[in-house]
C-alpha cells in the first residue's frame, strides 16, 4: 500500500559496508555488522563509562571521531570516543514519562528516541526520531538532523503514519538513509494497544515538498519494530519484517517478510503458511530483522522457533520459502559474514551456516547470552547476564568478557577499531579489544 506524506525533509546516502566508521545500525544498511576493520581479538577489557541524562536503547554510532549517542529523554550527546568526554549535547523535547497519554503503557519509561540514528555525509547530519506529548498537539514524533560536530540543528520536521493514532505508534526500528531518502519505519507499543499499523515512510533527502509511506494492509497491527530498522539491498529496495496482523482469514501482508521500492511500493513477501495462526497466536517474523546473505538468501526467524530461508529476487509469497526447519525464537539484530548468519536467539547466540540451495544448519549456540551480535575479526560480541562476551566464531567459546552493568533490550554493540561500545541503563560503556 503506497500513501502520500504531507510531510517534507531533507537528507541521506547509502553507506554499504562496516569500515573506519559505524554510521546505522550495525555499520551499514545491509545491517551486517560485519566490522572487517576493526582490531583483531586478543583480549577484552573495560576502558570508560560515561552517565547521560537518561537510558539508551538505540545504538550507538560513529562519525568521524565523534561518538554520538541517543537517550531516551531526548538528549543526543557528541563523546570523545576514547575518554568519553562530551564534547557537546542537545536537548531537543520533553520526553514522555506520563504513560497515559499513549495508547497504553508500553515497556519503556521516559520514552523518547528509542530507534538508532543514522547519519548521511551528503548533508553532513545525524537523522533521529523523538517522540513528545503537549497538550495542543498530543503525542508526536519529529524528524531532527543534527551535525555531528556541534549539534547544531540543520531539520526538525514533523512524521507521522497516515491514517493512524500518534499516541499508538513507536518508532522502535533503526533509521536507514540511502538513495535520496531517509526510511523511518514505525511500529506499535507492547501489547499491541490502539489504532496503529506498521508502515515505513520515505522523506525526500532534497527538502521538497512530500514523501511516501508503505502502509501494511491490515485492518490493525501488521508492526515493522524489530530493532534493526530496515535493510536496504544494492540495488535501493528495502527488506522488512512484518509482525503479527489483525486477520485470521483473509491474508493481510502481516508475518511476513515484505521487499519495498524506494517509492514505497509492495514488490514481493514471504509469509509462513502458518501466518493465521501465527497471527492469531503472536507468534510471528516481525521480531528479527532480516539476515541478508551474500549467497542471495534471506534468513528469518522470529517467534515461533522455526526458521525460514527466502531467495532474494523470488521471496515466495505464502509458504514459498526455499527451506524451514526449527531453529529459535530470535528478537533483534543478526551478524551477518557472507552465509554464515550469528543470530539473536532468546537461547543464546546461534551460528546459522546457510548452504548453496538454501538448506542451513546451526552449528553452535552459546547459551544465555541472548544480545543481538557483531562480528570482528576472531571473535562474536554480543551482551548477555550483565556482560559483554567475545566469541570464538567457529565454537561459540567464550574467550572474554567484561562487565556492563544493567542494559536495554537489544542493546547492541558497537565495534569501531580497537573499541566496542555498549549502550545501558545509565548511558554508554567502552571496552578495549585486544
Amino acid at each position: 500500500m503506497r500513501r502520500t506524506l504531507t510531510v517534507i525533509f531533507a537528507a541521506v546516502v547509502l553507506v554499504v559496508t562496516c569500515g573506519a566508521g559505524w554510521p546505522t545500525d550495525h555499520g551499514d544498511n545491509l545491517r551486517s555488522g560485519n566490522a572487517t576493520s576493526a582490531s583483531t581479538f586478543r583480549s577484552l577489557h573495560f576502558t570508560f563509562s560515561r552517565v547521560l541524562d537518561g537510558a539508551v536503547y538505540a545504538s550507538p554510532i560513529m562519525v568521524g571521531s565523534t561518538l554520538i549517542v541517543a537517550t531516551e529523554n531526548n538528549s543526543v550527546y557528541g563523546l570523545d570516543p576514547n575518554s568519553g568526554a562530551i564534547r557537546w549535547s542537545r536537548h531537543l523535547r520533553s520526553s514522555i514519562s506520563d504513560t497515559s497519554v499513549l495508547a497504553c503503557a508500553g515497556n519503556i519509561s521516559p520514552t523518547g528516541i528509542t530507534g538508532t540514528p543514522a547519519y548521511d555525509p551528503v548533508t553532513n547530519r545525524v537523522f533521529l526520531v523523538t517522540v513528545t506529548y503537549n497538550g495542543s498537539t498530543g503525542v508526536t514524533h519529529e524528524l531532527w538532523g543534527l551535525n555531528p560536530a556541534n549539534g547544531a540543528i540543520g531539520l526538525d520536521k514533523r512524521v507521522e503514519v497516515p491514517g493512524t493514532d500518534t499516541k499508538a505508534e513507536q518508532q522502535r526500528p533503526a533509521l536507514a538513509v540511502d538513495r535520496g531518502n531517509v526510511y523511518i519505519a514505525f511500529g506499535g507499543l507492547d501489547g499491541d494497544c490502539g489504532n496503529y499499523k506498521g508502515a515505513v515512510l520515505a522523506i525526500k533527502a532534497n527538502g521538497a515538498a512530500g514523501g511516501v509511506a508503505y502502509v501494511v494492509p491490515t485492518p490493525r497491527e501488521g508492526a515493522i519494530w524489530a530493532a534493526g530498522g530496515p535493510v536496504v539491498a544494492p540495488n535501493g529496495n528495502l527488506f522488512v519484517a512484518v509482525g503479527n496482523g489483525a486477520s485470521t482469514t483473509t491474508y493481510d501482508y502481516s508475518d511476513s517478510v515484505t521487499e519495498i521500492s524506494p517509492s514505497m511500493q509492495r514488490l514481493d513477501y514471504f509469509a509462513p503458511r502458518s501466518w493465521a495462526n501465527d497471527n492469531a497466536q503472536d507468534l510471528d517474523l516481525g521480531s528479527m530483522t532480516p539476515a541478508y546473505t551474500s549467497i542471495g538468501y534471506i534468513l528469518q526467524a522470529g517467534k515461533s522457533g522455526n526458521g525460514y530461508t527466502v531467495k532474494i529476487g523470488h521471496l515466495g509469497g505464502i509458504g514459498g520459502q526455499v527451506y524451514s526447519a526449527p531453529l529459535c525464537r530470535a528478537f533483534g539484530v543478526s551478524a551477518v559474514t557472507n552465509a554464515s548468519v550469528y543470530m539473536p536467539c532468546t537461547n543464546g547466540v546461534t551460528r546459522v551456516d546457510v548452504g548453496p540451495k538454501g538448506n542451513f544448519v546451526a552449528r553452535w549456540t552459546a547459551a544465555n547470552i541472548p544480545g543481538s551480535p557483531v562480528a570482528g575479526p576472531g571473535a562474536i560480541y554480543a551482551i548477555g547476564n550483565r556482560n559483554l562476551y567475545a566469541l570464538d566464531r567457529n565454537s561459540g567459546k567464550i574467550l572474554g568478557s567484561t562487565p556492563v552493568g544493567a542494559t536495554k533490550r537489544f542493546a547492541t554493540p558497537m565495534l569501531v577499531g580497537s573499541k566496542i561500545y555498549v549502550g545501558t541503563s545509565a548511558g554508554i560503556l567502552a571496552a578495549t579489544v585486544g
